[in-house]
């Protein structure tokens, strides 16, 4: 399986500008064969807590049935994030498409402190299977929860697939969390984080790929937008790993 991961730089706001963006690191990743690409967190937003109550929809947004239609005709799974709402509130989640299925929302259940004022706790939805293995989901904070990515290895994951915001100061210390979840579970393990600023937040990037083993295989740089993507079946990833740099020249 080809996993892609992709880094991005939100435009504030501006759910159809960061969707034509995130379109153009699609197509990248499909030029490259990948059966999944996953964005950060809020990657069709941005990070902007006082925004969400104007910016939240739901997964059949019509804005959104391009990527259906690029998951059905392409044969990829794609996942990226948004506020979402629901009957109780607004929701941190992911969208994600599978192609000639129904889409699914996975939304945060563990908030991180402070983003109760705009957000109320989530759904998780159970690993998605394609082929031989079982992608678990996780959101940022969720990362943290030691309960979460255990309740993944016990679903039977084998991928465990993190959105996350990290911040220059905080990401040094996720991505030695995240890989002792790889190692400890014996799960691939790849973190898609922003680039930039988002919110309050200066985006550190060096969104990270991990071997069952905890091996970190590649690592994005802290400032440009791009993809990874990493072959789980190659005998030498090392070489099967591949890293794109997207140019926008119209921002």
């Amino acid at each position: 399986m080809k996993i892609c991961i992709a880094q991005t730089k939100p435009i504030k706001g501006d759910i159809q500008k960061n969707i034509e963006n995130h379109i153009k690191l699609i197509v990248l990743s499909i030029q490259n064969s990948a059966d999944i690409i996953v964005f950060p967190e809020l990657s069709l937003t941005g990070y902007e807590p006082e925004l969400v109550e104007e910016l939240a929809t739901t997964e059949n947004d019509k804005r959104f049935d391009e990527f259906q239609k690029i998951s059905d005709s392409s044969k990829i799974i794609i996942g990226f994030g948004l506020p979402t709402k629901n009957e109780v509130g607004i929701c941190i989640s992911m969208i994600l498409f599978q192609p000639n299925k129904p889409r699914i929302t996975y939304s945060k259940e563990y908030l991180h402190p402070g983003e109760e004022k705009y957000f109320v706790s989530g759904k998780n939805s159970p690993p998605i299977t394609f082929e031989s293995n079982k992608l678990a989901f996780a959101i940022c904070y969720e990362t943290s929860i030691p309960e979460h990515s255990e309740k993944a290895f016990k679903n039977g994951a084998n991928i465990y697939i993190a959105s996350v915001l990290n911040s220059i100061n905080g990401v040094d210390k996720d991505i030695n969390r995240i890989s002792g979840i790889a190692k400890k579970y014996q799960m691939t393990t790849v973190m898609a984080n922003l680039v930039g600023k988002s919110g309050e937040y200066d985006c550190a990037g060096k969104s990270s790929i991990w071997n069952n083993k905890g091996l970190l295989i590649r690592q994005l740089d802290n400032t440009n937008e791009g993809i990874a993507i990493f072959d789980t079946e190659s005998d030498n990833p090392e070489k099967k790993t591949v890293t794109y740099k997207l140019n926008r020249n119209n921002d």
